[in-house]
């Protein structure tokens, strides 16, 4: 309005709003009311005081959108994998703290199926991204293992001075 005033209280606008996401079958976020001073996380579904929170200057709040507890290395495995710290620690120790495929790095980082969501184990940095940059895909590391053992590229000689290039 000219005023510089919207025609509904903030209060009446958010609710016509979220009335009008509901009928258009959008999926709504629903409205949790917290005490001053406090915060709602979403992940862990708690209301937390914002001193439990990091800063972040762009919000509207000036508060992140997770939790303290939910960020870092503990809160990314069990969003991104289902797994604890303890869980992974346990699969690091059945791997000898190696990494499975070059048996040389240490095991750091989880590896898992893009298709599944299932884990598969730890792996070193360049082995999981490796596998990750061949696609999962078995066949492409078979034909990578191939080309490095000589056999794809190859000549045969098939008789003295005839040679027969690999298909």
């Amino acid at each position: 309005m000219r005023d510089g005033l919207q025609v509904y209280c903030r209060e009446c606008a958010a609710a016509y709003h979220q009335a009008r996401q509901v009928a258009k079958g959008r999926n709504v976020r629903p409205r949790v009311d917290v005490p001053a001073g406090h915060k709602y996380c979403r992940t862990c579904h708690k209301t937390k005081p914002h001193s439990e929170w990091t800063r972040n200057s762009s919000a509207s709040d000036g508060l992140a959108t997770l939790c303290k507890a939910t960020k870092g290395r503990a809160g990314h495995l069990k969003r991104q994998y289902g797994m604890t710290e303890a869980e992974r620690d346990e699969m690091v120790a059945s791997q000898m703290g190696l990494c499975v495929i070059c048996l040389k790095a240490p095991a750091v980082h989880v590896d898992h199926c893009h298709e599944t969501g299932r884990v598969r184990g730890v792996l070193c940095f360049n082995c999981n991204s490796a596998i990750g940059k061949l696609g999962d895909d078995p066949d492409a590391v078979r034909r990578a293992a191939a080309y490095l053992e000589g056999s794809s590229w190859k000549p045969t000689l098939v008789a003295p001075g005839v040679y027969q290039l690999p298909s």
